[in-house]
């Protein structure tokens, strides 16, 4: 009898995304067991690769083309996902990621002060064209995010209006929110019937030493002295909007957790709703197997990352659990797991395992298949 086997990997960040590694792992398991029944399902917390991971893991899927405007003004050839209905969103879900669309992978290097330039308005522009299309509900992924201009490009593409204190509008960016004076956000579209579903696995506030700005402005090159600028400039649109800037979440994405919970989105940690949509549940307790994996596995993991809510699912069916990383820290709780597999050691050095992540993942999935496999 075949085995069936559920791969259900996050990204390896900064080297492979999540459907990538999922494949790679795949082959590694084939090799070793051709027979097996083998299902992969990447997985994302609303990161870079989100869209990616709906569309492998969810039958009947669509990616649609969308052209919009990137966080530095230049067009930006992306994509959404359109799931099919289902009954609580009848006329089907779409996926938007906010990497794909105005993420920090989209600026040249170095991104220096780009945190003051850098916008949102291309992931409202995809979200605008998803809601054009009819669906009944959105799931948006905000992590890397390029900006932090508290989701104001982003609300703008969706009806809002920024303006000055002589009503021009303001510039894009956190720069513009200098002269912001008045925030309309009347003529924002509608939600959509089902709702607006953030994906995220930040918790930090909009404001203050653990706030947007403080936290996430130095990934967007901004310096020490740049900070309290910043604060000061999300605190100015924070006055003006009808949204608690204390909200967990608030803080995602350079303040564009805080633009969404202003038009009614609901945040979510991401691991959990990712697994959810996709049927992670329903797919482990008819496994034999299941591995998972990401970049990084360390004491900090447990906290909401895919392999532990992974391993916590498999756990509850009764079915063992592997995993895969790139690297395996000193701190890492790895009881839970029926084998590991660290892609530094297969490959000698983390260098290496990052030079050609893909191939080691194959590796990775042999062993485990060697390791795992019965009958």
């Amino acid at each position: 009898m075949a085995h069936t086997v559920v791969i259900a990997p996050d990204s390896f960040k900064g080297t492979i995304g999540a459907a990538a590694a999922a494949e790679a792992l795949a082959a590694g398991w084939r090799r070793v067991r051709p027979g097996s029944d083998v299902r992969l399902m990447p997985m994302a917390d609303g990161g870079e690769g989100t869209v990616d991971a709906f569309a492998a893991a969810v039958p009947g899927a669509a990616r649609m083309p969308v052209t919009v405007t990137g966080p530095e003004d230049e067009p930006v050839d992306a994509s959404w996902v359109l799931l099919p209905p289902t009954p609580d969103a009848p006329d089907g879900t779409a996926v938007v990621e906010l990497a794909n669309t105005s993420g920090i992978e989209l600026l040249g290097t170095p991104p220096r002060l780009r945190a003051l330039d850098a916008h949102t308005r291309g992931f409202g522009e995809a979200m605008a064209a998803a809601l054009a299309h009819g669906v009944s509900r959105l799931v948006l992924g905000i992590g890397s995010s390029s900006s932090t201009d508290g989701g104001t490009g982003m609300l703008t593409a969706l009806g809002a209006r920024f303006t000055d204190a002589a009503a021009r509008p303001i510039a894009a960016g956190a720069r513009g929110l200098d002269s912001l004076a008045t925030a309309d956000l009347s003529g924002l579209a509608p939600l959509p019937a089902g709702g607006v579903t953030v994906l995220s696995d930040v918790t930090n506030p909009l404001l203050g030493p653990r706030g947007a700005a403080a936290v996430f402005g130095p990934q967007k090159g901004a310096l020490p002295e740049d900070i309290p600028g910043l604060d000061a400039r999300l605190a100015r649109l924070a006055a003006l909007v009808d949204a608690d800037p204390e909200t967990p979440g608030a803080g995602a994405a350079g303040g564009t957790g805080f633009g969404l919970l202003a038009w009614g989105a609901r945040l979510v940690p991401g691991s959990a709703a990712v697994a959810e949509l996709v049927g992670l549940d329903a797919a482990v307790a008819a496994a034999s197997i299941v591995l998972t994996g990401e970049g990084s596995y360390d004491g900090q993991s447990a906290a909401g990352k895919v392999p532990a809510h992974v391993g916590s699912v498999a756990a509850a069916a009764g079915v063992p659990v592997a995993l895969v990383a790139g690297r395996i820290a000193t701190d890492a709780d790895v009881s839970g797991f029926a084998a590991t597999a660290s892609l530094t050691e297969l490959a000698g050095s983390s260098e290496a395992a990052m030079a050609d992540t893909a191939r080691w993942l194959e590796e990775a999935g042999a062993r485990l298949a060697v390791a795992l496999a019965r009958g």
